[in-house]
């Protein structure tokens, strides 16, 4: 249970990363915090997107696949190779539910959103957090385990 709070604040810290006061309106650098990953073998969580935002966050999961395919880490390409995203039903709020599918984890890997955009994306990382701050309804939940029957 630990694990999974801490991977609900660690979802709710990555999607939406604190500007500084003052600052030139680019975002503030990932402030301390630790890497989005998974113990498990297989994990599933789950993120409500904005009804009227989903083209816009289609195209965040379309440049978290470019800076994937693109990255020069040895473990991007696996990463990348198991991840699914499927989209399911509207909360009463409203917003869709998007749940992420990894399977199977890499250990080890940062699996937060922003800090893939901003590594694969530099030059645009205002942007890059615009898009998807801008789709980003709610945390919904995460579960992580391994897989003890495969049929």
């Amino acid at each position: 249970m630990r694990r999974l709070s801490g991977i609900l604040l660690s979802v709710s810290l990555i999607a939406l990363p604190s500007f500084l006061p003052g600052d030139t309106g680019e975002p503030a650098r990932l402030f301390a915090q630790e890497p989005f990953t998974f113990d498990g073998e297989v994990a599933m969580w789950s993120m409500a997107i904005k009804p009227d935002k989903i083209s816009d966050f289609m195209e965040v999961l379309d440049k978290v696949e470019q800076a994937l395919e693109s990255s020069d880490r040895p473990d991007a390409r696996r990463q990348l190779a198991g991840w699914k995203v499927v989209r399911g039903g509207s909360m009463p709020d409203g917003n869709v539910v998007f749940t992420h599918l990894i399977d199977p984890v890499v250990p080890g890997a940062d699996y937060a959103i922003l800090t893939i955009l901003y590594e694969g994306f530099p030059d645009q990382q205002r942007a890059m957090y615009d898009l998807y701050a801008g789709a980003f309804g709610a945390p919904i939940g995460a579960s992580v385990g391994d897989v003890v029957k495969d049929f």
